[in-house]
């Protein structure tokens, strides 16, 4: 087993003068040298200066009169190391990379022993058995075959249509010029043909009488092999195929052409160029391609299906890439088969010892095999796909790499309750399953008061990271070191959600869980805890854009239509040419992935079965109990949590019968002397602060709080924001009535 471990980014190399955007054009300085030094400021001769704006143009942007401009810069060329150093990335090894490693020349040597020797004992075994009867059953038809070709040869027979034609036309003259033609021709090519019948007898009568016993035999075996390979039916070649193979042709110049006139790419005097020659790519061809002027990269995007019919392919063996030198340029990758088709192998998980979460894990390959790594730092991810694609499969195993580093917090709740996550109860800290309450155990409220949990703890979060010193958070961000001390207790958190859309959809909670999700996804990435929610049901009803839209990340596999596909990836994802819904049945476990670097392309992602993910996880469990990370649900410990809807039972609790307002910060003092754990850090707020946090807690059973007349302790009147006690009622019978309807 191997520890997953990438190395994190490069140090932020020196910019580059050439490179950097400045916010002038250039102007190249023509005057001669002076006589003396230049100047602070002053430029010398063959430099580039940055060309600043006319101050007497009223025009010139951002610029007064008046106002100071600050001196031009000076801008070198490139120097000639840094020219050379450019030149070497653009030329090819002279030995490719597998010839220069020892270990890499071993592996190839062992492959092609194997390989070929497997050939030939193929073939070997069929000789007497297969092959040999063949040969002897074909032969005959060969032999006529063959002496057919020779007698139509012989007399001219290809020509004959052209006589009738000359007969049917009744041209004398024509007739007359084609038969002295085929006289000639039959003279001529019955000469050779005796000639080579002569030669053939006599040589055939030389080796029977004094060629040795073996030669005889070889001879016979190598004139009846070959008669039995003319005789041979076309479907059904004389040998078999010892390996299978794919639909394979050479991709010619030819053939690309073709293919942009059929998807009407091109036009008169508007032709496509090859800025480079069309080769070998992996398993495929690449070609780059120049359009005509005026033509786009997206314009070869709408045209994918049209350009794979020219080129007599599957749209799914056509790739396009942009290129960014020119946007009429597009780069072309044409695979042999469907890359989509082939599974991608068993997770790299299953020989990891544990996972360093800060840094990409390996989530799957691309269309040509390429390792795609995930990682969920800073950000949140939105699955989506109709059922029995690989949905559940594909961020399962984000969750086994978060399970594999003991430093992340794991919360799993599946809306489903499909057997796929329940393996996780050995790890993570919040589990739930289902929508349905067994034996006392509400999975809904469990969620509800998990998010409302960690919603606290990432506000917490916000205010203890400003307030560390700064040599351990120097910019009061979340580092590696803060999230491993068990002391400042910030891990990692990675919440996964399951078929979203069975609690958003829940008439009782649906509401507060998709303000809770919502607020999580927008705000928590940036002190490590991520969200990851998959659905299969991606519409506004079952899963609004309001929670959809903050999500960094989008990962669709096979959806119903360009539409859905929209939606899941992102308004604007189908003109860029991803379009999930042009994935097959059979592309289980693919999908485009669009947000979480900056390229967006397919990644085929890694299987883990049940089995493999029992596998992991007992590891994964033994890592969190060696490193005393295990907590939570997993460890046994009974949550202090309470009905996610306690804070209308308590509110209600401290008003008077005869208290119709009161103000929000006394409503607050109330619940923490009623409930202390609940509430003793909301009394600790100042006063603002204190009907903040009591109105965002009564959002979501729609109370608001409004300017409330009241009396200070000094007996001064005075208006603050508060609650009214009739709303807290109708809000709790409102609640009390759904759960009978329920």
């Amino acid at each position: 087993m191997t520890e997953i471990s990438v190395s994190g980014p490069p140090a932020e190399a020196p910019e580059d003068e050439t490179a950097r955007v400045l916010p002038f054009p250039l102007k190249k300085t023509t005057s001669a040298a002076p006589a003396t030094a230049p100047e602070v400021g002053e430029v010398k001769p063959g430099e580039w200066q940055a060309e600043l704006p006319d101050t007497d143009d009223p025009d010139a942007e951002g610029l007064t009169e008046g106002a100071e401009v600050d001196p031009p810069k000076t801008v070198y060329p490139p120097s000639v190391a840094e020219w050379m150093q450019a030149k070497d990335k653009t030329r090819l090894p002279v030995l490719p990379d597998w010839m220069k490693l020892p270990d890499q020349r071993t592996a190839v040597r062992k492959w092609a022993v194997r390989h070929y020797s497997a050939m030939v004992g193929y073939h070997a075994v069929r000789l007497p058995t297969i092959y040999t009867p063949k040969i002897l059953w074909y032969s005959p038809r060969g032999a006529w075959r063959w002496s057919t070709a020779v007698g139509r040869w012989v007399f001219d027979a290809e020509a004959k249509s052209l006589r009738l034609a000359a007969v049917a036309s009744e041209d004398a003259a024509e007739y007359l010029r084609l038969s002295h033609q085929r006289n000639d021709r039959v003279r001529f090519r019955g000469i050779i043909a005796g000639l080579g019948t002569f030669i053939g007898l006599a040589a055939a009568l030389t080796l029977y009488v004094m060629a040795p016993s073996w030669l005889l035999l070889l001879a016979v075996s190598s004139l009846t092999t070959a008669l039995g390979a003319v005789g041979a039916p076309a479907d059904r070649p004389l040998i078999d195929r010892a390996k299978v193979t794919f639909r394979k042709r050479r991709l010619s110049s030819d053939v690309v052409i073709r293919a942009h006139e059929a998807a009407k790419l091109t036009g008169k005097d508007q032709n496509i160029s090859f800025p480079r020659p069309i080769g070998r790519d992996g398993d495929g061809w690449r070609v780059v391609v120049d359009l005509p002027y005026g033509k786009t990269f997206e314009d070869a995007v709408k045209a994918h299906a049209r350009l794979a019919s020219g080129m007599d392919i599957a749209p799914t063996q056509l790739f396009l890439d942009k290129d960014e030198t020119s946007g009429r340029r597009v780069s072309y990758w044409i695979a042999d088969r469907d890359p989509l088709a082939v599974p991608s192998g068993k997770s790299p998980l299953l020989g990891a010892t544990r996972v360093d979460f800060w840094k990409p894990f390996p989530w799957g390959v691309d269309e040509r095999g390429n390792p795609v790594m995930a990682s969920m730092l800073w950000m949140s991810l939105l699955v989506g796909a109709v059922p029995r694609q690989g949905k559940t499969f594909s961020a399962r195993t984000i969750a086994l790499a978060a399970a594999l580093d003991p430093h992340v917090r794991l919360l799993v709740f599946d809306g489903k309750a499909s057997p796929d996550w329940r393996s996780f109860t050995k790890v993570a800290h919040r589990i739930g399953f289902g929508i349905v309450p067994r034996d006392g155990f509400d999975p809904v409220e469990h969620l509800v008061n998990s998010l409302m949990e960690l919603k606290a703890d990432v506000e917490d979060r916000y205010h203890r990271l400003s307030e560390l010193p700064l040599h351990i958070c120097p910019e009061g961000k979340l580092t590696p070191e803060i999230s491993r001390d068990p002391k400042l207790n910030m891990p990692l958190t990675l919440v996964v959600v399951d078929e979203v859309q069975e609690y958003l959809q829940h008439p009782v909670h649906g509401k507060t869980i998709l303000d809770l999700l919502v607020y999580l996804a927008r705000v928590a990435p940036a002190v490590g805890v991520s969200v990851l929610n998959s659905t299969q049901k991606p519409d506004d009803t079952a899963c609004p854009s309001v929670l959809r839209d903050q999500h960094q990340g989008r990962f669709s596999l096979r959806v119903g239509s360009w539409q859905v596909s929209d939606v899941v990836l992102g308004a604007g994802s189908y003109s860029e040419g991803l379009d999930a819904s042009k994935l097959l049945k059979s592309h289980k476990g693919v999908g485009l992935l669009k947000g979480m670097s900056d390229d967006s392309g397919i990644v085929r992602t890694y299987l883990a079965n049940g089995r493999d993910a029992e596998t992991i996880l007992d590891r994964a469990r033994a890592l969190r109990e060696d490193q005393g990370t295990l907590s939570g649900d997993a460890a046994g410990e009974v949550s202090k949590s309470r009905s996610a809807d306690a804070i209308l039972d308590d509110v209600a609790a401290v008003l008077g019968r005869s208290e119709d307002k009161v103000w929000s910060e006394t409503v607050v003092d109330r619940l923490a002397q009623h409930n202390a754990d609940a509430y003793g850090e909301w009394a600790a707020l100042e006063g603002r602060a204190k009907a903040d946090q009591l109105a965002a807690a009564l959002k979501p059973y729609g109370i608001k709080t409004d300017q409330v007349w009241g009396k200070t302790e000094a007996g001064k009147g005075a208006n603050r924001r508060g609650i009214e006690r009739q709303h807290i009622i109708d809000a709790v019978t409102r609640r009390n009535k759904k759960r009978a309807e329920a």
